[in-house]
């Protein structure tokens, strides 16, 4: 007889919220994960009074007000606004692309001028139908700020020329014609004061929780403890690569500790350069406000992936995305098995849109 209703493979956001919600109506739960801890690419480690995001900047925004309230349960959220600077040729300037932005581009102070310019430029260097995504930057933005503000940095992050990158890569690029240096448009935005940590632990209260166990080594004696898996992890991995791998672009993290009281005056900048491996840096006490004596920064280097390293960004091409249609062919004809999340989908998700893609299968899966 099994000992669960439900093993829920992978204690990142989709697995913990799809577990809260199985408790609430009585299920049993056994939540684990591969990791040494809970809370996937949103776990936090404190240190010296800092809360690390430990696998890159985590800024919670939505507009939907339930999702809000949802994770208003469990944590209270400051105020934080994420403003974004970038660094290009030894320049910064302010994100998103914004009238302090084009003033630190072209040194015009009004919204008429930086349309025209940008309107002029996407006349001389647009094209009507994008081949790849230079030409659809080209044609969002005009020259100036697709050369210093996206190329580099894009070719970095994706570790190949613009030209050889899909147009649908970019599907818009936001320009503002306001003195607004607000990333988000959302409703909602904030860091939950203590960290994400306080959301995950209070999501996985009274539940059952294994770490260090890898699904893959114990396959079978694990599915035999539970009625139901909830699989989070790599979908080609389920199958075995039976249709070959999906491809990722994966991420490495350098975190560092300075008897300094403030780098770089802001949560998060970004460093368009090539000649710069890394393409952001960190600082995490700006998240919470920290008046700490010392810091804490991350700087983040994109890297190619191998089955070694962790899976970050699918790489969505026509030929990734048609293996993955052959894998979610497969995960369809499955009755006790229910995938969900980044990597199970093979879709890049923020935080907002996987609690909700997990609050959406936990009613699927109990309305009946």
């Amino acid at each position: 007889m099994q000992k669960y209703d439900y093993l829920i493979v992978g204690a990142g956001l989709f697995g913990c919220v799809f577990a809260h919600e199985a408790t609430k109506k009585g299920k049993k739960c056994l939540v684990i994960d591969k990791r040494n801890h809970i809370g996937g690419n949103v776990y936090c480690e404190n240190i010296d009074g800092i809360n690390v995001h430990k696998y890159g900047a985590h800024i919670f925004h939505t507009n939907d007000k339930a999702i809000w309230d949802y994770v208003n349960q469990f944590a209270s959220f400051n105020n934080y606004i994420n403003s974004p600077l970038s660094i290009s040729k030894g320049k910064l300037y302010n994100l998103p692309f914004n009238m302090n932005t084009f003033y630190q581009l072209w040194g015009i102070k009004t919204p008429n001028e930086a349309k025209e310019i940008i309107d002029k430029q996407i006349k001389e260097y647009g094209f009507k139908t994008p081949q790849n995504l230079e030409e659809q930057a080209l044609s969002l933005v005009g020259k100036d700020i697709y050369e210093a503000l996206i190329k580099e940095y894009t070719e970095k992050q994706w570790g190949t020329k613009a030209t050889n990158l899909p147009a649908f890569i970019i599907k818009r690029l936001p320009v503002r014609y306001t003195f607004n240096n607000n990333y988000f448009n959302d409703a909602y935005q904030g860091i939950p004061i203590g960290g994400y940590n306080k959301i995950i632990d209070g999501l996985l209260e009274g539940i059952d929780v294994k770490t260090n166990v890898d699904f893959f080594k114990d396959k079978n004696t694990l599915i035999d403890s539970a009625n139901k898996i909830v699989f989070t992890g790599k979908i080609d991995e389920f199958y075995n690569y039976k249709y070959g791998q999906l491809e990722y672009r994966s991420l490495r993290f350098e975190h560092e500790y300075l008897k300094s009281e403030n780098f770089q005056g802001n949560a998060v900048v970004n460093y368009n350069d090539t000649n710069v491996a890394h393409t952001r840096i960190i600082e995490h006490k700006h998240f919470e406000f920290g008046k700490q004596k010392h810091t804490v920064i991350t700087r983040e280097y994109p890297e190619k992936w191998s089955l070694e390293k962790e899976a970050y960004y699918p790489i969505n091409n026509n030929e990734n995305q048609t293996t993955y249609q052959q894998y979610k062919a497969l995960s369809l004809q499955e009755n006790n098995i229910i995938f969900g999340g980044r990597l199970a989908e093979y879709k890049y998700y923020d935080m907002h849109q996987i609690i909700a893609s997990a609050l959406q299968k936990a009613k699927q899966e109990f309305s009946s």
